[in-house]
């Protein structure tokens, strides 16, 4: 596996990628309409203007990616991780955490947020050192829960 930025060619792979991914996700809470499954190709080329995307690539195909913004000099944005679920609980995510917090490795903070029934993310993230902020109920079904990692 390869973990390299990805490229304006990358994007619609991605997208087909993290619809993928957060299916398990939509099942999860029993909501179909959750933004990375509703995201547009035009979405995801305008996020790739400000975001640095990764892309973890095996045998020439992408399986896993994640973006992230700089929001200011202190604190960077993490989103959308996502391994293939047939590669998953491989370290891909980890791998790909490690490498954009590497390129981000200048800033005092990252920050991150995840749902509250999505305990193989949250045991993922406090694995890396992310602790929970704060929580804030978006629906009924669902409560988002918020993560920073302070960078010593």
């Amino acid at each position: 596996m390869i973990i390299k930025k990805a490229e304006f060619s990358d994007l619609e792979e991605i997208l087909q990628l993290q619809k993928l991914a957060y299916k398990s996700e939509a099942e999860l809470y029993n909501d179909f309409n959750i933004p990375p499954l509703v995201q547009t190709l035009k979405e995801v080329e305008e996020e790739f203007e400000n975001h640095v995307f990764l892309k973890a690539v095996e045998n020439v195909k992408i399986i896993g990616s994640v973006r992230a913004l700089l929001i200011d000099p202190k604190t960077c944005y993490i989103g959308k991780l996502i391994a293939h679920p047939d590669f998953q609980n491989q370290g891909i995510g980890t791998n790909l955490m490690r490498e954009i917090e590497n390129i981000f490795k200048g800033c005092e903070r990252f920050e991150l947020i995840t749902g509250h029934k999505s305990t193989k993310n949250l045991k993922l993230y406090e694995k890396l050192g992310y602790k929970e902020f704060k929580t804030h109920k978006l629906t009924e079904n669902l409560n988002l829960v918020y993560l920073e990692k302070i960078n010593l």
